[in-house]
């Protein structure tokens, strides 16, 4: 008994830790046999273009589905549209002057499908409509119709099966993007902020800070997706771009922060500073970790009293060491990142607070 729970606790494991796989070959599957039906009962002459197109628009998530079915679709009726026209227009008798036709149709699809990636599929349509009409022997016009039909229907069974069956909404995904870089941040910020007492590996910060830039990148990339998602009923959804927008900017704080952590301050400033410096690491590191819940749970957050607190301490301290003049024997590069220091935390401080408004956004449209 005991070994077949272990083994049930083991299959459950993994069930969970591929949900999202196995959802999506649900979709494909469900989305293929749609196709199929549906083209069966509207009488497409290529049942299989129908379920491919289904099975190919069929995405992780609804958001990308929609990107990938609008792109799809232009593609193939701008290709259809153009091949069709030159199919008719320019006569091609032989296979000497098809070919010549074909490069007609194509090069300027091609063009199109290299400046603008949107209208990729344009170039395999063209080409289609011109080679496939001749082993069919069905005119030019009529393929290019049957084919522009084919995808629309396999386009609206994959947004259909992608909304309805087993859902995945890239902006969740985004939300959780978020919350994870924010819990990175929070994890490195303490070994970040060492710098300023004691030597640090350049190399190692330089990889702190590439961290984060990988990181806003794929929230990004996400967060592309989940535009896609906002239209009719699905408009209610908040707009991500504020909250990218603080991220990328909480990157360039810690980025400006890094900089100015290169080197341990001087002595003196590290007496004065370093406390205060431990104290501002430590609340906003705590306080990232709560938004970052608070973002995923879309419920609202306290006001961050310790974190303004720890900001205020370090005004008031970097306001003291001005005032005795600390820095006036200080080398150059010094007093730069002295300053830089003092800016970067500012920063910070106003885009902590942008973020907790984002926050709060999130939890009023949950």
């Amino acid at each position: 008994m005991s070994r077949v729970a272990t083994e049930w606790t083991s299959l459950h494991s993994q069930v969970v830790e591929h949900k999202a796989q196995l959802a999506l070959s649900l979709r494909v599957t469900v989305a293929a046999v749609l196709g199929f039906g549906l083209a069966h009962l509207l009488s497409v002459p290529l049942p299989l273009w129908t379920v491919l197109t289904a099975m190919l628009l069929t995405q992780a998530t609804f958001g990308s589905s929609v990107e990938a079915t609008i792109n799809y679709l232009a593609g193939t009726l701008g290709g259809a549209v153009y091949a069709g026209a030159v199919a008719a227009l320019v006569p091609h008798a032989n296979d000497v002057s098809l070919a010549g036709v074909l490069a007609i149709a194509v090069s300027p699809l091609a063009l199109l499908g290299a400046v603008y990636p949107n209208f990729s599929a344009a170039t395999f349509t063209g080409a289609l409509v011109l080679l496939v009409p001749g082993m069919g022997h069905v005119g030019p016009i009529e393929f290019a119709l049957n084919r522009v039909l084919e995808v629309t229907i396999g386009g609206l069974t994959a947004l259909a099966v992608s909304l309805l069956v087993f859902p995945a909404r890239a902006q969740s995904f985004a939300i959780e993007d978020a919350a994870r870089m924010l819990d990175r941040v929070a994890e490195c910020l303490p070994e970040l902020f060492e710098g300023f007492v004691r030597p640090r590996d350049t190399a190692a910060i330089l990889r702190i800070e590439n961290s984060f830039g990988q990181a806003v990148a794929e929230t990004e990339a996400i967060a592309a997706e989940a535009r896609h998602e906002r239209i009719g009923f699905l408009a209610a959804e908040p707009d991500q771009g504020p909250l990218l927008r603080v991220l990328l900017r909480l990157r360039h704080d810690l980025v400006m922060i890094g900089r100015a952590a290169a080197d341990p301050l001087p002595e003196s400033l590290q007496a004065r500073l370093g406390p205060s410096l431990t104290r501002v690491a430590g609340t906003t590191a705590y306080q990232l970790r709560r938004r970052g819940e608070a973002l995923i749970g879309r419920r609202e957050t306290s006001a961050p009293d310790a974190t303004e607190a720890a900001f205020d301490d370090f005004a008031e301290a970097l306001a003291v060491v001005r005032r005795e003049g600390l820095t006036r024997d200080l080398a150059a590069d010094a007093v730069e990142r002295f300053f830089t220091l003092g800016f970067g935390l500012d920063q910070m401080r106003q885009d902590l607070r942008d973020l907790d408004r984002s926050v709060r956004e999130a939890a009023r449209t949950r």
